[in-house]
């Protein structure tokens, strides 16, 4: 198949430094959340529940550290030529945001099923949608070969040594506390 398919049967490993890293890089760019704790669900469960509310990020999700810490590794004249994202949600809005507040320009390919206000999100965030197959693996597969064809860089949403630190950044030891 395509480059999406060996891309995901790759290996990929990150380790404790790479959070480390990419925890500077997104510092003062993301919030710091807190873990609290969740006396309804700890009652619930019969254990002690806590909650990490990266709902407090501006797009809602902890996916935006992925997002930021891979935008971030570019260079200079990929960040020029732009970047491009497949996904129906989370990431496609990480994406776009920070490729907003960089101005550096972003196309997100989105299954065509995509709910319209997942799609409006991303628009107002200023990426170009492109509605692309009825599946992930079509919408993913059309933007390798779109992204190839135009020089953008392709921002996967979870086979990436770069999105996967990003994300690790979640646990709050490892990431200082920051404001926007």
């Amino acid at each position: 198949m395509s480059k999406t398919k060996s891309a995901a049967s790759k290996s990929v490993a990150v380790g404790l430094a790479d959070i480390q890293r990419a925890a500077g890089v997104l510092h003062g760019a993301v919030l710091h959340t807190d873990f609290d704790l969740s006396r309804t669900l700890s009652a619930l469960f019969e254990a002690e529940v806590w909650l990490k509310f990266e709902n407090l990020q501006f797009t809602a999700s902890y996916k935006e550290r992925g997002a930021l810490n891979k935008i971030m590794s570019l260079t200079q004249q990929q960040r020029s030529a732009g970047v491009i994202a497949m996904s129906a949600g989370n990431h496609a809005q990480g994406v776009a945001y920070h490729a907003q507040r960089l101005g550096i320009p972003a196309t997100i390919v989105m299954p065509a099923t995509t709910p319209t206000v997942k799609v409006e999100n991303t628009r107002t965030l200023g990426a170009h949608v492109i509605l692309h197959g009825a599946t992930f693996e079509e919408a993913a597969e059309f933007a390798a070969v779109h992204g190839e064809q135009h020089a953008l860089t392709f921002i996967h949403p979870f086979d990436d040594p770069a999105v996967i630190a990003g994300q690790g950044t979640i646990c709050w030891p490892l990431f200082p506390t920051s404001t926007r």
